[in-house]
């Protein structure tokens, strides 16, 4: 760990690291782009470097974009980030009264705070998890892939139907190419370029960049008032941090909790923070009016989530959300596998990560504190220059990959795909995660089935996997479940009347 801290000192990690989260920064900042789609932008740059410089710059962007949304939510009431939404409801009436420096700067505090809790906990159980999960069989792993696919669909949205259908259109799309055991081509119907499958670029390049662009195009917001943002109030005391450092501890620790689950994200962990300050605080009803409980509940959680979701990631080779999604292909494009085995493997890599998590935090920190008055200018900037700047760099991007024509109609193909799953309201992150996932989960089913002799029932021997699977099945069952419950107890009142 003393390594990696020394690592990132030099010229060139330190370098690396601040671009990434000046980045990150201004795309939480800019109205139209995610974070996890800058990343995905990013991603073939990263070809050129080492593998620890690759993972710095992907972390860098991940967390200066989580906080970046902080100042569209106070000074336009727009998140630039969707994890920034309930921030919108208490730091634009703070600032509109008069307080943009304040309402920044208890964003600013939360979200160092949360990203430092996060990191702990990242150092203390990830590490063990890894030592548990490295005794799992080709079984367990089958059924953890599958219980984190369900968990990810019946989380990711309100149609577990929609969220279900995309998961499986995402493992779908991974079968075209070469059959792992017989070595036949499989659904490449005829096209030689399909051979080898489809590149994840291509697919996610397409999915969550071009699809943005699309729907952003159609639908061109009208400009919204901008609140001048101002220095004053925007370094918070000692007595701040110590009147609500148990609201940070909490909401960090929701944030936690939450980023571990497979599909959830920060956007859950801030409204769950939100609503729990809110019961619990003495002042409940200036919420949503400018509070600063909760500004720092909101801030907080959704910090605390980045090091949250690195958990699954490190330690099982799962990605929770899109971010992860693309910092999960990464190590897999630097010829890295993700999951328990990385420990043993390639230390050095997560160390870095650990390590750039936590100064990545204290640099974002740094930067928005000084830098307020200068990020705040991005968002005077036409989406009508964003646009073909980010097509350009869409098309280069993929075309870099293989040199070949056929991953930039694979892109376009799929940009057309993901606006027409988001114009249906169908969630996108289960269908990349779906996609990332089905090579593992075949690979691992085929090994336990040829080790079985072909008996599938051989899984039920194994009680660690029976649990997964017993989970997966409870999560499925739980939606429609709560649904009936609902309408329940919406039907005794009148039948009561």
């Amino acid at each position: 760990m003393l390594e990696a801290f020394a690592h990132l000192l030099t010229s060139s990690a330190f370098f690396v690291m601040a671009a990434g989260v000046l980045v990150g920064i201004a795309v939480g900042i800019l109205p139209g782009i995610t974070t996890g789609m800058m990343m995905a932008l990013v991603l073939p740059f990263t070809y050129g470097m080492s593998s620890t410089d690759a993972v710095v710059l992907l972390i860098g962007i991940y967390v200066g974009g989580v906080s970046g949304g902080l100042v569209t939510a106070t000074l336009m009431r727009m998140p630039g980030e969707p994890n920034a939404i309930m921030t919108c409801l208490d730091g634009y009436p703070l600032a509109k009264a008069g307080h943009p420096g304040r309402a920044l700067g208890l964003g600013n505090a939360g979200s160092i705070v949360g990203g430092a809790i996060s990191w702990v906990a990242l150092v203390l159980i990830a590490q063990p998890l890894s030592r548990v999960a490295i005794v799992f069989g080709p079984w367990e792993q089958f059924a953890l892939v599958c219980a984190a696919l369900v968990m990810i669909v019946s989380l990711s949205g309100k149609s577990l139907l929609k969220g279900l259908i995309a998961a499986m259109l995402g493992m779908l799309l991974a079968m075209p190419g070469i059959d792992p055991s017989s070595g036949l081509q499989r659904l490449t119907f005829g096209a030689g370029w399909l051979t080898a499958g489809l590149d994840i670029l291509p697919v996610m390049i397409g999915m969550f960049a071009l699809s943005q662009i699309i729907a952003d195009t159609l639908h061109l917001e009208t400009n919204q008032a901008v609140i001048r943002s101002s220095m004053r109030g925007i370094l918070i005391s000692l007595h701040d941090y110590v009147r609500h450092g148990r609201n940070m501890l909490r909401s960090s620790l929701i944030g936690i909790g939450i980023g571990i689950l497979p599909g959830v994200g920060a956007s859950v962990s801030s409204i769950v923070a939100y609503t729990t300050a809110k019961k619990v605080s003495k002042e409940p009803e200036k919420f949503g009016k400018g509070s600063e409980e909760a500004i720092v509940a909101a801030e907080s959680a959704n910090n605390a989530t980045t090091g949250g979701t690195l958990i699954p990631v490190l330690t099982l080779g799962i990605p929770g959300g899109l971010a992860d999604a693309v910092l999960l292909s990464a190590l897999i494009l630097h010829n890295l596998q993700p999951g328990p085995m990385l420990y043993v493997r390639s230390p050095e890599i997560v160390n870095t990560i650990l390590a750039t998590h936590l100064v990545a935090h204290v640099m974002m920190f740094s930067l928005m504190t000084v830098g307020v008055l200068l990020f705040a200018r991005l968002m005077t900037i036409s989406r009508a220059w964003i646009f073909p700047a980010v097509l350009v760099i869409c098309v280069v991007s993929t075309f870099a990959l293989n040199n070949r024509p056929a991953d930039i109609w694979v892109m376009l193909a799929f940009g057309v795909v993901g606006y027409a799953l988001e114009y249906v309201k169908a969630p996108l992150a289960p269908l990349l995660i779906g996609f990332l996932l089905a090579p593992l989960a075949e690979a691992q089913l085929r090994t336990g089935l040829m080790a079985s002799g072909g008996d599938f029932l051989a899984i039920f021997d194994r009680p660690i996997a029976v649990a997964f699977l017993l989970v997966g099945i409870a999560m499925l069952a739980w939606p429609p479940v709560a649904a009936a419950i609902r309408r329940h107890r919406q039907e005794q009142p009148l039948a009561g009347s």
